[in-house]
């Protein structure tokens, strides 16, 4: 599919690989959305890119469909394109160093916001999707989902990270036939290690020491290169319920 002149929705897209794939949209000529908690970050990527901030909770059914009303709104139409790339991370034990169990809070909000806030969005943006007119092949959309190597070699202390991020995987394919008779393709992209802000949070040696066990090339990922690959399964209407890993070969140590 085409994404000049296409709707696009960037959910996360105030900042790091959300930021970068809302960019490298506008850049192919659609029209984009940027979704997000932080708002004054979100109308500072839309007022650079000809965009669209919107406000938006993705666990919220309230808030995911006002945004969609207002995407309506401003273009007259819905969109054909949905990158999910919000998300939360966390990292605890299941036994503290107090010896007491971890909070079933924690493990709750991160499954909620990854896994949850992804497919609300999903199936809301889906049946507005369904609705629009086929294109070349009966095509109408995209939707991408953002996983984490932590998917496959979740590390000490990630459980919930890891679950979510596994629950988006084993998602892929089974969206991806259920939307397919309604023309709409479903792909997910598992990163690595990327040079995100909160990645450039840590120290610069920690940094040197995570991109040293990237085997090829050995450096943090770039936020442009996993764009540039949503950008692509936009492209290619072949890809399709396919997980894609873009780690330079890492594979996560248990520490």
């Amino acid at each position: 599919m085409q994404v000049q002149e296409q709707i696009a929705i960037v959910t996360g897209g105030a900042s790091g690989l959300g930021e970068a794939t809302a960019r490298a949209l506008a850049a192919a000529g659609a029209r984009v959305a940027v979704l997000d908690r932080q708002l004054d970050k979100a109308k500072a990527v839309a007022a650079d890119i000809g965009g669209l901030a919107l406000e938006c909770d993705i666990c919220d059914t309230t808030s995911v469909t006002a945004a969609l009303d207002a995407i309506r709104a401003q273009w007259g139409g819905d969109a054909r394109i949905l990158m999910n790339v919000a998300g939360i991370g966390t990292a605890k034990r299941v036994i503290g160093r107090d010896g007491e169990p971890a909070p079933l809070e924690d493990f709750e909000r991160v499954i909620r916001v990854n896994l949850v806030g992804s497919y609300n969005m999903t199936r809301l943006f889906a049946a507005r999707c369904a609705k629009l007119p086929a294109l070349e092949d009966g095509a109408r959309g995209v939707i991408l989902y953002t996983a984490s190597v932590a998917a496959f070699d979740g590390q000490v202390g990630q459980q919930a990270y890891s679950a979510s991020k596994g629950g988006l995987v084993g998602m892929t394919l089974p969206m991806a036939r259920d939307l397919a008779q309604h023309g709409i393709r479903v792909c997910t992209v598992a990163p690595g290690l990327f040079a995100t802000p909160l990645m450039q949070e840590l120290p610069e040696p920690v940094q040197q020491s995570l991109a040293a066990s990237i085997p090829f090339p050995s450096r943090l990922g770039k936020p442009s290169e996993f764009a540039d690959l949503a950008v692509h399964i936009v492209h290619n209407d072949h890809l399709n319920g396919e997980v894609i890993r873009l780690d330079g070969a890492l594979r996560m140590s248990p520490r």
